[in-house]
């Protein structure tokens, strides 16, 4: 877009706040001049096996001395600027691989934009396929033997990489590995859209960070509305209050006029049924034959729990190959674009981003794809927060943890110690639908990228919010690997959601930040290490709900995604419970319904929320805890 273009959308004179507008375009003019310059762009309509055409892209370098390997990305968020005089922006990893030669190829995938067929969300695979019978995995098996076929200077190798949907396509793209995948690295892979993925966590709808995506996505790339889609629907910048006042969020389908069949879906199926197991990838990572690298970050607010479990399943179901893990400091994609030495109030105190794409992901693909004898393999490179430096371990979970339990105490308290309170031992509060606990002090529609290290001081000091603390610690403190969660709880409603958040509370010495224009305040600091949440109606499990009985102590159980994160001297841990995340998680209407996303308004109801800490029913949160170093 020139900056005439910009000025004149925005109703913004040529002035001084849009030079640096000015050298972006300037910039971005250079590096697609530089890709120009090296490389040849061409486009393919690339037959598959049921006659469908899928539009590719390929860059081939110009130099043509030696024969280069083809790295293939399948995205469906389009392959702008089409045309084969136009040129893309190398930036981030893209531009990283390119300096080095390889031969870069992404493809609209079937059903979106460019290529043909019908699109489907998450394409379940298809494991009785006949001659003709098409999935993911066919797709780009049937790619990856057009192009080492038919693309000059190839040497035969082939890798595959994406981030997002477009690590989904890499995880479906390893499974029935075609001979020439040498290696692939699923990047934040979409992997469960009901567990833990994007749309739900534990069966609990996601909602600020989905509302929005999806009528982005479903909206054809030629309406004004696709890239304006916010305001159009809510005319709102305030999530909380917008979706207080949209009620049930089957109510979203009025303002979508019913036109989005996929959202709709999506809202008929409320427990793990058929539909969503048909679309958890990780039982059909079998039969992967290439070298596997599974990257993600542990603030990433959508997709953590892919990178993690895409690792595991395919470690569990695959021995022998080489399958490792790179995890970082990063929101959702971090890795790949920016410096990636900050996060909200985070500083990493180190360029985390470029540091992965020169020393993690281009040695790897240079040594599968090029046979750069200059490597080995670590089976999990991961970044530890709190201390800010890179590990690397045989394994993960490392081996050496010794599984410790924080159990909660009376007045607040939180230690390894067991209680010894009798059986009626409980803390409570009141939890209201119509004053639900916020997920970020921030007004927004969206979400911020950084909430997952936001402050939490806004929520404990709320009513309706459980603290419990530890003393200073005497050392350093560091945990590694899934996080447990044991509730004992009662509600005198007939359903609840339960959200735990694990943090690390700053001494009264920490330093402000210097310059510090956000006057923030990082003595007793609350960051937020993790946090997640659980509905009581799945309980017993999530293929079945079923309304719990009004003031009945009942288990709750279940796993949080990984950390690994060092509670510093004189810090101290913190673990907040608490019954709405809003609207980050759609709210709960506390009266047990089949469906929550077609609840009525009075439904809707105030409920008092126990937490017991009996020694005989203790609450707690079990970790895994590294030796001292």
């Amino acid at each position: 877009m020139t900056l005439l273009r910009r000025a004149f959308l925005c109703g913004l004179s040529l002035c001084a706040a849009l030079l640096p507008t000015l050298a972006d375009d300037k910039k971005e003019d250079a590096t697609a001049a530089w890709l120009a310059e090296h490389y040849t762009k061409y486009e393919h309509r690339i037959p598959m096996r049921d006659g469908v055409k899928l539009f590719t892209r390929v860059y081939v370098p110009k130099d043509d001395s030696t024969n280069q390997p083809i790295l293939l990305t399948r995205t469906p968020y389009a392959l702008k600027p089409y045309g084969t005089g136009r040129y893309t922006d190398p930036s981030g990893s893209f531009e990283t691989l390119v300096k080095d030669g390889f031969i870069m190829v992404t493809q609209d995938v079937r059903g979106r934009f460019a290529s043909e067929g019908t699109y489907q969300h998450v394409r379940p695979y298809n494991p009785a396929k006949g001659p003709k019978d098409i999935d993911e995995s066919t797709d780009a098996w049937d790619t990856i033997d057009w192009l080492v076929k038919n693309v000059p200077n190839n040497n035969g190798k082939v890798g595959m990489l994406g981030i997002s949907y477009p690590g989904f396509y890499t995880s479906m793209g390893m499974i029935d590995s075609h001979p020439a995948l040498k290696a692939a690295s699923p990047q934040a892979p979409v992997t469960d859209w009901f567990m833990g993925d994007d749309l739900h966590h534990n069966g609990a709808f996601f909602l600020s960070q989905n509302f929005d995506f999806f009528y982005w996505f479903e909206t054809p790339s030629d309406d004004p509305l696709h890239d304006n889609g916010r305001n159009y629907v809510s005319h709102s910048h305030d999530g909380y209050d917008f979706y207080l006042r949209l009620g049930a969020l089957g109510n979203s389908d009025k303002l979508f006029k019913n036109a989005f069949p996929a959202w709709t879906e999506f809202l008929a199926h409320p427990n793990y049924d058929a539909f969503w197991k048909a679309r958890n990838v990780r039982p059909s990572l079998k039969n992967v034959h290439c070298a596997v690298m599974t990257v993600g970050g542990w603030y990433d607010a959508e997709d953590l729990f892919g990178a993690l479990e895409t690792y595991r399943a395919t470690e569990r179901q695959n021995p022998g190959i080489t399958n490792m893990l790179v995890m970082g400091p990063w929101s959702h994609g971090q890795w790949s674009r920016g410096d990636g030495d900050k996060l909200g109030d985070m500083n990493f105190h180190a360029k985390t981003s470029p540091y992965y794409q020169e020393k993690i992901e281009l040695p790897f693909f240079r040594h599968f794809l090029k046979d750069d004898t200059n490597y080995t393999a670590t089976e999990a490179t991961v970044f530890e927060t709190g201390t800010q430096i890179w590990r690397r371990f045989d394994t993960w979970p490392p081996k050496n943890t010794q599984p410790k339990t924080l159990f909660f105490h009376a007045g607040g308290k939180l230690d390894f110690t067991a209680p010894t309170e009798g059986t009626d031992a409980f803390d409570e509060y009141v939890s209201d639908p119509a004053k639900p606990v916020p997920f970020t002090s921030e007004v927004t529609m969206d979400y911020p990228r950084g909430y997952p290290t936001h402050d939490q001081r806004f929520a404990a000091a709320r009513p309706d919010v459980l603290v419990y603390v530890t003393e200073p610690l005497d050392e350093d403190l560091t945990i590694a690997g899934p996080l447990t969660v044991a509730l004992n709880v009662s509600t005198t409603g007939t359903d609840s959601d339960f959200v735990l958040k694990l943090i690390d509370v700053y001494d009264e010495d920490f330093p402000n930040p210097e310059p510090n224009p956000a006057h923030l305040v990082m003595a007793g600091y609350q960051q937020l290490v993790r946090g997640d949440v659980m509905r009581l109606r799945f309980r017993d499990g999530f293929e079945k709900s079923s309304p719990v009985e009004p003031g009945k102590v009942t288990k709750l159980g279940f796993t949080m995604p990984d950390i690994l994160h060092t509670f510093r001297r004189g810090h101290r841990v913190m673990v907040q419970v608490q019954s709405s995340w809003f609207p980050l998680v759609e709210r709960n209407p506390q009266t047990y319904v089949d469906n929550i996303v077609y609840a009525k308004p009075e439904d809707y109801r105030k409920a008092t929320q126990r937490v017991y800490r009996a020694g005989d029913a203790p609450s707690a949160l079990k970790v895994l805890v590294l030796p001292s170093r």
